[in-house]
């Protein structure tokens, strides 16, 4: 297939250019779509709708991977002369301990591939495509550039689109972006030629979610030429180095190979020198040479590696690489995506200020459960009789099109639609049936408009009344209203009022809360085309965020006792950045503010690692920027641990030293750059990997410790019975009895031994 062309100019520079300007310069009719024939001579430039899966490693191949350790070809290269000499008995056994060793570590890497294939969804994207006037459900993979497609609430963009109509749209772009509030998207919106993917706000995105609203777009990338494509393309790039473990035993490697050689040429030459036949000087050279090498090391730190990998998955901690456990327990600096990862990407509503009280609602998350309070005491029962709470709860409940959810298998409850609107479901729901308005049937919606920032919906009551619920921008609501809502009562909405509300929106807003107005009217009249709503009654400020995973604090607190520093990298807003860093403990409350991705675009690479010791959080960030930031930290010669889910996280993991992904919210890219799978997506989980990793790393340490202790006593033996003139005192097959066996066991007891009670404060 020849290889896909990129986008047309008109279609690289869309978001610049208005919808009709578009539409004429692409020869593009949105009412009637591509024609049928348009379809074959477009893929064959294009290419398919997919982006380039990345080639299989063969097993020969990985299997072959287990024998890079340079110890082990010594051991090779010792049964190659042995068996040069005729002792097949001494060949044999070396190889089978090599062979061994090969099978136990290949072995092992397969059982965590096979978990990660389990992990990943199976699943064919099937888009609305509008083609010769008619609307087709077709695969995602066979749109190509000028196809007209159909979007709505719940789907998944299939491709970079530019849109051309869109009603009361947003689309979750966390995955792209890392911001974790849904992007608000317009048709008629213009962005500069250069502009930023988040700032594009006339585009949606390949790989993104429609939360709420409909919008009709045409498509102006495919595969490997949209956003996520270029971010997968980066993965290529990105070559992988050796691990710690692995650069440590290469260097071991090369000291036993200097050993041996000046040890081996310093007995051959003696023995030589004596006269002595050249078969007879072979036999001691493979035998110093079995001495030298630890032959147990590999099978005993394979082992090692083994069981830690089974402890860690008992930990929610999937390690692909054998090696890798042996990094965490290395690791000294953790940067970690926030959406997703330090919080839970579910938007829960925190705060309600309703007339002159202000309520706090517990729990986390989209599950109901949680209570609301004052800051004196729980509301519980006394919710029946505060009827400004009620009616502020029911205005988030029925002013809404999302739905909350539950799976009955896992019990995990999730939301279908805006994570916004979803979190005031989960608010009424703590609430409880007390909340006072129920059995509405909806007669009229006026959905949420980027100009407006405004929804409002009609609702008839049994009796036959009607009502008008209106959520938005609280600036916006205050607008419309003239009443306020205190203690039961309507009362004029004064200057000194609405001041009041304002201040305290600002206050919510300070502390990076999304803060909402809430307000209704009795028997509305029919809306009017320029002013829908008036003479509304303010009932409620509703604050809410992304929060914290409730453990991770504790986890961040365990990072530093342990020495290892936490670093946000985040493309969320700097003031909701910063919020959650100090609240988790990442970042002092009387700290410097956090470093921009515009801050990171103006210094060079030397200014960034000098600055980098200093900073813990970045903010509105590209999935180039957390590459340069991991980077920085490698210079400093620094282990680096990157966690993320999403596919801007993606390169940065794979180029960090351990590429840590969640199991469960991640995308199929960031797992397959990683070296580590959360299967539970806690953060807390990475914390107790490296836990298991310093402790397996000190076993190996005493192991290696142990072996070169032992085998330096068989070389002094073996050097001094060759300068004595003695004859050979151990024969390369006792030598290797004595290395797997006599000191093979205690080594696999040294190995296994618990973790010491100070590892993680060292």
């Amino acid at each position: 297939m020849n290889k896909p062309s990129t986008s047309d100019p008109i279609f690289q520079t869309s978001h610049s250019i208005s919808v009709a300007a578009f539409v004429k310069a692409a020869a593009l009719d949105p009412a009637q779509g591509l024609a049928a024939a348009d379809i074959i001579p477009r893929r064959t430039r294009y290419g398919a709708n997919e982006l380039p899966a990345a080639k299989a490693e063969p097993a020969w191949r990985r299997f072959a991977a287990q024998f890079h350790q340079l110890v082990v070809w010594i051991l090779i290269f010792a049964a190659m002369i042995a068996g040069a000499t005729g002792d097949w008995l001494d060949t044999v056994a070396i190889l089978a301990i090599v062979l061994l060793n090969a099978l136990l570590g290949f072995v092992q890497e397969e059982r965590a591939e096979r978990a990660l294939e389990s992990l990943k969804k199976l699943s064919v994207p099937m888009t609305r495509v509008r083609r010769d006037g008619e609307i087709r459900s077709l695969p995602a993979a066979e749109l190509v550039p000028g196809d007209v497609v159909l979007l709505e609430a719940g789907d998944t963009v299939p491709a970079d689109c530019r849109l051309v109509e869109s009603f009361a749209l947003t689309v979750q772009e966390a995955t792209l972006t890392g911001e974790s509030v849904p992007a608000e998207k317009d048709a008629g919106a213009l962005s500069p030629i250069m502009a930023a993917v988040a700032d594009r706000a006339n585009m949606a995105f390949f790989g993104t979610t429609v939360a709420a609203g409909k919008g009709l777009a045409v498509v102006v990338a495919t595969g490997p030429t949209t956003e996520l494509g270029k971010i997968a393309g980066m993965l290529a790039r990105e070559e992988r180095e050796p691990t710690p473990l692995q650069r440590r035993m290469t260097d071991l490697g090369r000291i036993l190979v200097v050993v041996c050689l000046v040890i081996v040429a310093l007995i051959a030459g003696l023995l030589l020198w004596r006269g002595l036949p050249l078969e007879e000087v072979l036999l001691p050279a493979v035998s110093l040479a079995v001495a030298a090498v630890p032959e147990g090391l590999p099978a005993v730190v394979t082992v090692a590696l083994a069981l830690g990998l089974q402890r860690l998955v008992r930990r929610n901690a999937l390690v692909r690489k054998l090696p890798s456990v042996e990094t965490l327990g290395s690791v000294t600096v953790i940067c970690s995506d926030k959406t997703g990862t330090l919080t839970r990407n579910e938007m829960t509503v925190r705060e309600l200020a309703v007339g002159d009280r202000r309520y706090e609602f517990s729990g986390t998350g989209y599950g109901p459960e949680g209570k609301i309070a004052t800051k004196e005491d729980t509301v519980g029962a006394a919710l029946d009789d505060d009827s400004d709470l009620a009616w502020a709860l029911s205005i988030g409940r029925y002013c809404n099109n999302a739905q909350l959810v539950r799976n009955d298998e896992t019990g995990h409850w999730s939301v279908v639609g805006d994570p916004t609107e979803g979190a005031l479901i989960v608010a009424a729901m703590k609430g409880g049936p007390t909340t006072k308005v129920r059995n509405l049937r909806l007669e009229h919606e006026i959905p949420f408009d980027s100009s407006r920032k405004i929804m409002s919906t009609i609702h008839r009551r049994e009796d036959g009344t009607r009502v008008m619920f209106v959520k938005g921008a609280p600036e916006a609501v205050l607008r419309s209203c003239t009443n306020v809502r205190i203690q039961g009562s309507d009362r004029p909405l004064t200057d000194d009022l609405r001041a009041s509300i304002l201040r305290h929106n600002a206050e919510m807003a300070g502390r990076a809360l999304r803060v909402l107005g809430l307000a209704y009217r009795n028997e509305p009249p029919a809306p009017k085309k320029d002013a829908p709503e008036s003479e509304l009654t303010f009932v409620a400020l509703v604050g809410m965020i992304d929060p914290p995973r409730e453990e991770v604090r504790a986890a961040v607190e365990r990072c530093r006792e342990a020495g290892i520093q936490p670093v946000m990298i985040t493309g969320d807003h700097p003031a909701t950045a910063r919020a959650i860093a100090v609240e988790l403990g990442i970042l002092d409350e009387r700290a410097p503010g956090v470093m921009t991705g515009a801050e990171l675009d103006a210094i060079d690479d030397a200014e960034l690692e000098r600055r980098v010791v200093s900073t813990s959080v970045y903010a509105r960030v590209t999935a180039e920027h957390k590459l340069r930031v991991v980077h920085a930290w490698r210079r400093r010669k620094q282990i680096v641990a990157m966690t993320g889910d999403g596919v801007h996280d993606a390169p940065a993991v794979k180029a960090a030293d351990i590429g840590i992904a969640m199991g469960i919210t991640g995308t199929d890219v960031t797992k397959a750059a990683s070296d580590m799978v959360l299967t539970d997506d806690d953060f807390t989980s990475i914390v107790n990997a490296v836990e298991e990793g310093r402790g397996i790393l000190d076993n190996i340490r005493k192991v290696i410790h142990y072996l070169l202790a032992c085998n330096a006593g068989e070389v002094l033996l073996m050097l001094f019975a060759a300068l004595a003139g003695l004859p050979v005192p151990l024969t390369a097959l006792q030598i290797l009895w004595i290395n797997l066996i006599t000191d093979g066991l205690p080594a696999l007891a040294l190995a296994v031994e618990a973790p010491e009670s100070d590892l993680m404060r060292r």
